[in-house]
């Protein structure tokens, strides 16, 4: 297991990064950056949200306690927190977040909103697998950061994320956007989405 800590350590990070090149193709390093921070971002908020839905007591999202399950191609797989929260869950959050997405930016000069809005994305994705979408959005509030609100939107009978966020994966690939992606119009993401759905 690797200390998440290391996402700060900008040495560590832009090699990452550079592990993120081999799996998505030679995108621009601030394309690089989004794609591999759209990925770890949902397993760092894993953690804390996942104990606080199951047990009602979140553990500690802080960088320092947390460890990541990292794959020899540099992909991040999962995280795990060694303590429970001694205090609040949205400034312990907005504190690991920031660190997180700073460090991001300084190596890879991806867009900070678009790292920012990614988080929230991540957060409401994560409260609708455990089918808590209640606690996002004042979750997201108590974070602060400027993060977006999250939204959720019915589509066929499924809720689903109505994502604030691009993870740019289409500029490293040959892949199209993905289904919900903010980048097309609305009435093309609301035709896929309910094609996909049923």
């Amino acid at each position: 297991m690797t200390p998440a800590k290391l996402i700060i350590d900008h040495d560590w990070l832009r090699t990452q990064i550079g592990l993120a090149a081999r799996r998505y193709g030679c995108a621009s390093p601030d394309v690089l950056g989004t794609v591999w921070w759209y990925s770890v971002s949902s397993v760092l908020v894993a953690p804390p949200l996942e104990s606080l839905v199951r047990t009602g007591r979140a553990l500690d999202p802080a960088l320092a306690a947390m460890t990541l399950d990292v794959r020899e191609d540099g992909s991040i797989v999962s995280a795990t927190s060694s303590r429970v929260l001694d205090g609040e869950l949205g400034p312990a959050m907005a504190d690991s977040l920031s660190a997180a997405i700073e460090s991001v930016v300084a190596v890879s000069g991806a867009h900070s909103r678009a790292l920012h809005a990614i988080a929230t994305d991540s957060i409401a994705n994560r409260l609708l697998w455990m089918d808590a979408t209640a606690l996002a959005e004042p979750l997201v509030a108590s974070i602060g950061l400027g993060l977006p609100r999250p939204r959720y939107v019915d589509v066929n009978g499924t809720a689903v994320v109505r994502r604030a966020s691009c993870c740019l994966i289409y500029q490293a690939t040959s892949q199209p956007k993905c289904l919900s992606c903010p980048r097309q119009p609305p009435q093309e993401r609301s035709a896929r989405l309910r094609a996909a759905l049923g």
